[in-house]
């Protein structure tokens, strides 16, 4: 078995991960995103609550394939016992699927870290304390890493935090606040350096990274403004960050992660053509549709309109994507719009 230096240096030795994103890094996502060399992934951000109530309704945000592997789950809440619990409850799921054979590879054992969410900027989460809430209360913020710390220790795997620059421009905090997060336990830290007041708006300060990786023995992972294999470079080299992370910047653009991956091993990249892409969009909507999930239908269209943008005639072509449910129509609808620009 790995030691626990193995297993962090798997996750944060020159790596590029998936940033967790709301409605967007589901598992079919992520096996595109893997597909296209992402290294690390995590999660869409799971409620602590919703975990300790129900195991079984939650089952879509933190059920993953085993290809995806390096895969963490993401949590967020405002409670360290809730915190322990839902943790608790995620691993007593994946062991009790020990040894199962489960339709379409989906993962019957433990996921290989946890992450803990104190950097989301969203209304519905900071009201109750919760995402980069926590920023704002560092105390509260120490007793949930140590109280998610011993689940880890007791299943040895790692644990990672993601936080911000600080709740506003007036309180950035997130060195003292990452010096902190490391002594309660955490074992890689993800700095997005934007304040939970700019929420994605502005520029974010990698110097605010440089700083964290300066401050702390554990590894940082960088995020923010990496939206090409360029910037992935640039932050490391301005911040000596360990690895990189990958939000927005990959949505309408897996291939970001292959671009980057081959920048680190100094291979030549060509960037696709529009028709080049076109089949690994089909197969990311070959998994919507073999998914039997009716929400799933309806999200893809977010995903079809990032995939599109930017394309002569692609507005004519969301029009008709967004107003139908067909599977037909859709995949037709991209191949003469993909075709168009070959």
């Amino acid at each position: 078995m790995n030691s626990m230096n193995d297993k962090i240096k798997a996750l944060s030795n020159k790596k590029v991960w998936l940033a967790p994103l709301a409605g967007f890094t589901d598992r079919y996502y992520r096996q595109i995103a893997k597909q296209c060399g992402a290294d690390v992934l995590v999660s869409e951000m799971v409620s602590a609550d919703g975990l300790k109530h129900s195991v079984s309704k939650m089952k879509p945000y933190i059920e993953f394939y085993e290809h995806e592997r390096p895969y963490g789950v993401q949590l967020f809440g405002d409670d360290p016992e809730t915190m322990q619990i839902a943790c608790e409850k995620t691993l007593d799921y994946f062991y009790s699927l020990k040894g199962k054979i489960r339709e379409g590879a989906l993962a019957s054992s433990i996921p290989d870290f946890f992450d803990i969410n104190m950097g989301c900027p969203v209304k519905k989460v900071v009201k109750r304390t919760a995402g980069s809430a926590l920023m704002r209360v560092p105390e509260l913020a120490e007793k949930i890493v140590k109280s998610v710390k011993k689940v880890c220790i007791e299943h040895d795997i790692p644990l990672t935090v993601k936080i911000r620059a600080g709740w506003d421009l007036e309180s950035i905090n997130c060195v003292e606040f990452a010096q902190m997060i490391e002594e309660a336990g955490a074992d890689i830290l993800a700095v997005h350096p934007r304040t939970r007041s700019q929420l994605f708006s502005g520029k974010s300060n990698w110097d605010l990274i440089r700083q964290v990786k300066e401050a702390v023995k554990i590894p940082v992972v960088g995020n923010g403004d990496i939206n090409s294999s360029q910037d992935a470079f640039a932050m490391i080299e301005q911040t000596n960050c360990d690895s990189v992370m990958v939000g927005r910047g990959a949505i309408g653009n897996p291939w970001i992660f292959s671009e980057i991956k081959k920048g680190f091993n100094n291979e030549p990249y060509e960037e696709l053509k529009p028709a080049g892409k076109l089949p690994t969009i089909i197969q990311h909507l070959d998994l919507i549709y073999g998914s039997e999930d009716p929400k799933k239908l309806y999200q893809i269209r977010s995903h079809l309109a990032h995939y599109t943008k930017g394309l002569l005639n692609s507005a004519k072509a969301r029009s008709i994507i967004f107003q139908s449910l067909d599977y037909n129509e859709i995949r037709e609808t991209l191949e003469g719009l993909f075709y168009e620009h070959s």
